[in-house]
């Protein structure tokens, strides 16, 4: 099953990674979207997700704020 999914390119970045992963973010932070089409935006943390390993975020787009879900590979601390 692991193989098809890589070949199909159904591999999650942080299925890869090591499963103690330590959580450096904190609910209310702001952090910059590094990846995907809001990359340079920055973004409020909702929640998060530590057995997903993602994060609900709120990016400020033309005045109005709108939610993303993002793993903790595609943001940093700004």
């Amino acid at each position: 099953k692991n193989e098809i999914n890589r070949i199909l390119g159904k591999v999650d970045e942080m299925a890869l990674a090591d499963e103690n992963v330590n959580i450096p973010f904190v609910i209310g932070e702001t952090v910059k979207v590094i990846d995907g089409p809001f990359n340079s935006f920055n973004a409020e943390i909702e929640a998060i997700d530590e057995h997903k390993k993602k994060l609900k975020l709120m990016v400020k787009i033309f005045g109005r704020k709108t939610p993303l879900e993002l793993n903790f590979m595609q943001v940093e601390k700004i």
